[in-house]
């Protein structure tokens, strides 16, 4: 398995990059803000060949970059019904305290392809891997994690699980009780040594994250 990411742009987002190996396709997951370059040159560097974009939720940190980089290899970007509005109005989904400033240069547009993701939860298969959108909400109307198992478990968990933390439930559409519940039944299934791969900060374990919030099960 080949899994790159790095924090891009002011907000620190972390985007990812999923494949099977070098040389093949694979599967992009939130290109924020000035991830379209980066990116490019994780692609150039191990000769990959971009299948789709994966979006997490609608937040405009971790999809900023979501239409050049479709535009760049010609490929659809994904995301749940619920938040795909926030994708040509970013300003939509944010508080109305919101400083509009920050939004200076984002594309105000989304991709030419946009799918629909984790309504049904079947799994997708992309660039060779089953990943599988499981609906959260609480954090974003339409936020979802994604789950993949190559050599192990991983969780995607964009926004609604981060590392010691449960995700921000105070913007619009937010609900800390959806989310806790969406949480409990996501993770309860799953094995401790499940990786988190989240949105912000450093990645960490279901086992980890268990002992601070008991309601994840296991």
């Amino acid at each position: 398995m080949l899994l790159h990411s790095f924090p891009a742009g002011s907000f620190g987002t972390n985007c990812y990059v999923l494949a099977t190996a070098s040389g093949q396709a694979c599967v992009i997951v939130d290109p924020g803000q000035d991830a379209a370059e980066p990116l490019h040159d994780i692609v150039t560097r191990y000769r990959l060949e971009p299948e789709a974009v994966l979006l997490t939720h609608g937040h405009m940190d971790h999809t900023w970059d979501v239409l050049p980089v479709c535009r760049r290899y010609g490929v659809p970007a994904y995301i749940h019904p619920d938040d795909r509005f926030m994708l040509d109005a970013p300003a939509r989904g944010l508080p109305e305290t919101f400083p509009q400033h920050v939004l200076a240069g984002h594309p105000n547009a989304e991709p030419a392809s946009v799918l629909p993701l984790g309504a049904d939860q079947r799994p997708l298969r992309l660039a060779g891997l089953s990943i599988v959108a499981r609906h959260t909400a609480g954090h974003t109307p339409g936020s979802v994690v994604l789950e993949c198992t190559v050599d192990d478990t991983l969780l995607f968990t964009g926004d609604a699980l981060l590392a010691g933390t449960l995700g921000r439930t105070d913007g619009p559409g937010g609900s800390e009780p959806v989310l806790r519940d969406a949480l409990a039944r996501i993770c309860a299934p799953l094995d401790g040594s499940t990786v988190l791969l989240t949105g912000h900060g450093r990645r960490t374990t279901l086992a980890e994250e268990r002992r601070l919030h008991p309601f994840l099960g296991g």
